[in-house]
C-alpha cells in the first residue's frame, strides 16, 4: 500500500509536470508538420518511396466477415485497392485524373467509371505521405486548432482545407508527431458527410514509418471497417496501366 508520503510525492510531481506543460510555449502549424515529416522517416525518405504494396485482410461486419486486401500506390496520385472473397474482386482505382470501380459483390462485374464526388476519398487515399506532407505545393491551407483528446490521448489537431474545399483535422500523437486519427468532411451528392480514420500499429518500410493499421467508417458508426497490413513492399516496379479505366470490359 502507498504511503501517505509517497502519495504527496506523486501528487507534487504531477502538479509540477502540468505547470511546465503550461509554460511550454505552443508548436506552430510549421513546427508541427516538421516534427510529423521528421517522424515518418525525413523528407529525404519520403521523397525516394516512390511506389509500395500492402497485402492483409480487411475485417467488416464486426469482424465476422474477413476478406483479402491488396493496396497499390504509386507516385504522384495513383492508387488502386482490391478486396477478394469468395473468388470475386472488388477494384477501386484512381489514376490521378479520374476514378473507377469493379463491385462483384452488387452484382456489377463491369468497370463503371466513379463520379468526380465518389472518387475524392481515393484521391486522399492515394497520398504516400497524407494530407500534411508538401500541402503547400497541393494548394492547402493549414491551421492548429489545438489539443483534444483522442481515447485518452491529448493529441494536436490540424485543420487541413484542401483545394478542392474538402476539410480533414488530422491529430498527432503528442510523443511521436505521427497521425492517429484523421475525420473528413466532404460534400458527396450534395449531403455533407464525416469520416474517421483511426490508424496506428507503424513500421518501417523503405525507410518510411506507415500505418499498419487502419479502421474507418462514418464519425459516430460504431460498425467500421479495419484493413490489417500483413505485408508491406517499398518500390515495388508498378505497370501504370492498372490504374486506368479497362479498354474493355469482362464478360
Amino acid at each position: 500500500m502507498y504511503s501517505r508520503l509517497t502519495i504527496v510525492s506523486v501528487a507534487s510531481a504531477l502538479a509540477v509536470t502540468a505547470v511546465c506543460a503550461q509554460d511550454k510555449p505552443q508548436l506552430t502549424v510549421d513546427e508541427l508538420v516538421a516534427k510529423n515529416v521528421g517522424a515518418k522517416g525525413g523528407a529525404d525518405a519520403l521523397r525516394a518511396l516512390q511506389s509500395i504494396r500492402h497485402n492483409g485482410k480487411m475485417l467488416v461486419n464486426e469482424g465476422q466477415i474477413q476478406l483479402a486486401y491488396a493496396e497499390t500506390k504509386k507516385r504522384p496520385d495513383e492508387v488502386r485497392t482490391e478486396t477478394t472473397l469468395q473468388g470475386m474482386t472488388a477494384v477501386e482505382a484512381y489514376d490521378g485524373k479520374a476514378g473507377w470501380r469493379i463491385s462483384p459483390f452488387q452484382g456489377r462485374k463491369d468497370p463503371e467509371r466513379m463520379s468526380a464526388d465518389d472518387v475524392k476519398p481515393l484521391m486522399e487515399d492515394a497520398e504516400i505521405d497524407g494530407p500534411l506532407v508538401n500541402w503547400k505545393e497541393k494548394g492547402s491551407t493549414l491551421e492548429y486548432v489545438g489539443r483534444e483528446d483522442v481515447d485518452g490521448t491529448s493529441a494536436y489537431k490540424i485543420k487541413v482545407v484542401r483545394k478542392n474545399g474538402d476539410v480533414n483535422f488530422v491529430y498527432l500523437d503528442p510523443d511521436h508527431f505521427l497521425e492517429i486519427r484523421i475525420l473528413s468532411q466532404r460534400v458527396r451528392h450534395g449531403a455533407q458527410e464525416e469520416t474517421e480514420t483511426d490508424v496506428g500499429d507503424y513500421e518501417k518500410i523503405g525507410g518510411v514509418f506507415l500505418p499498419f493499421s487502419i479502421e474507418s467508417g462514418r464519425k459516430g458508426d460504431s460498425d467500421k471497417q479495419k484493413v490489417v497490413i500483413e505485408k508491406a513492399e517499398a518500390n515495388v516496379p508498378v505497370d501504370d496501366a492498372i490504374f486506368h479505366f479497362p479498354t474493355t470490359a469482362s464478360k
